[in-house]
């Protein structure tokens, strides 16, 4: 671990802040207040429930920025809690409510389990290079510069098995805690594996699905099921949309 997990909240903030920007330059960002109000219920439930079992997120910027890429089939959560959602995930998918949650949850998680420090540490070593992270370390500066580019380098490189498994627990557990079906979780993925061939989505090529992922969250489900059996939604916590 290059990069602490505090360092990681701070860094990715500087990233996200440069991307949002640069893509509001572009006209990407999405104005819809029907599309921004379902993305905000739904991430805003599973947020309350982050915090709830991670208190120490209370104080994460949590926001969303709802990127207008009609054939991006990808989702993203940096550490902090900065997200991001690809209209194509609408637009290809067609997702339920609770599938679009199972999503989010498996980012939040990744956020949650300081997978975006464990990332941005791999960016570090083998994008800039362990020379060039040893020189900055006497250069605050360009340390600072160097971190926050390796949290945008961590977006596009591929999770470990490990960190998958994780996050798709954890991610099951906010998404039914949320009051979203469990069952979800497997039709996503049928989902996603029936968009791959020749062009896979992106989100596939950074969550490399564990062996047998389907008829793993299968097996999950009854015990998910048990945490919440009533389905009760949880409170809708702020989520700001980036516009």
């Amino acid at each position: 671990m290059l990069i602490s997990p505090q360092a990681a909240v701070v860094e990715s903030k500087k990233a996200y802040l440069s991307t949002v920007s640069e893509l509001d330059k572009k006209n990407k960002l999405v104005n819809d207040p029907a599309l921004a109000k379902r993305v905000a219920t739904i991430t805003g439930r599973l947020v309350t429930v982050a915090i709830a079992k991670f208190p120490e997120t209370a104080n994460w910027e949590w926001s969303v920025a709802i990127i207008d890429e009609p054939k991006v089939v990808n989702a993203w959560c940096m550490a902090g809690g900065r997200m991001a959602v690809y209209t194509g995930l609408f637009n290809k998918l067609q997702l339920t409510d609770s599938e679009f949650a199972q999503i989010m949850g498996h980012e939040i998680s990744h956020a949650l389990a300081n997978h975006t420090a464990e990332q941005m540490s791999r960016a570090m070593a083998t994008t800039l290079g362990v020379v060039a992270v040893g020189a900055m370390a006497d250069k605050p500066g360009i340390a600072m510069g160097g971190a926050a580019m390796a949290a945008k380098v961590a977006l596009d490189l591929p999770n470990s098995r490990t960190a998958e498994r994780e996050a798709d627990e954890i991610g099951m557990q906010l998404a039914v805690l949320a009051g979203y079906d469990p069952d979800a979780a497997v039709s996503l993925w049928e989902k996603m594996a029936a968009q791959g061939g020749a062009n896979p989505p992106q989100f596939l090529s950074t969550h490399p699905a564990p062996g047998n992922r389907q008829e793993t969250l299968a097996a999950m489900i009854p015990a998910m099921r048990a945490l919440n059996p009533t389905g009760k939604l949880a409170a809708v916590h702020k989520v700001q949309i980036v516009q």
